[in-house]
């Protein structure tokens, strides 16, 4: 029985059953793997259009293209690519949120390319990096920067066991919605 229709929360182990279940097909021919130094052209085709877009990420809508490739393969980071065959469908990058004290909880960004949305490849990305970040000894992950009117990846992640832990109030500057609030997410893993 789905936590849905008992009325309480969740567990985490419960939550990803779920979603593993809901993005099987989407993950039935997907592979994600680390991406090599080759794949950097093709991740700027996935990543270039939401950055110049500036609705999601908080970079320069006119950042350039070795200015972007640097941010995402930033030496601190592990980016994955998410493929089916021969078409990319997203990538992510791992890493650790802070340093020192608080290196033990990990970060990720993702993208998925736009003719891949509604696939379920954020979905499987975001369970990727989870498996990741807990095998790499990570105990928590975070989402510092989360857009509030991102509503399908707000949903997707909750759905995932992230909670809303913190709300910062007009710290967006959308190129539509003018100032909004953007949340910071946060699991135990």
């Amino acid at each position: 029985m789905s936590s849905r229709s008992t009325g309480r929360m969740p567990d985490r182990a419960e939550g990803m059953k779920e979603a593993a279940a809901s993005s099987a097909s989407a993950r039935a021919d997907l592979t994600i793997r680390a991406a090599a130094p080759e794949d950097a052209d093709a991740v700027w085709r996935i990543i270039e259009p939401v950055i110049r877009a500036g609705e999601t990420y908080a970079l320069p809508g006119d950042m350039s293209k070795e200015a972007a490739i640097a941010y995402w393969f930033a030496p601190a980071r592990r980016v994955f690519i998410a493929r089916a065959g021969d078409e990319l469908l997203g990538t992510y990058f791992l890493c650790a949120n802070q340093k020192g004290g608080g290196d033990h909880v990990a970060n990720a960004g993702y993208v998925t390319a736009e003719a891949a949305r509604g696939r379920g490849i954020a979905r499987a990305m975001c369970m990727d990096s989870i498996e990741r970040a807990s095998k790499l000894g990570f105990l928590a992950m975070q989402f510092n920067f989360v857009i509030a009117t991102n509503e399908g990846a707000i949903r997707l992640w909750q759905s995932l066991g992230f909670e809303t832990v913190g709300r910062l109030p007009k710290a967006f500057r959308h190129p539509g919605a003018g100032l909004i609030d953007v949340l910071v997410m946060y699991r135990l893993l």
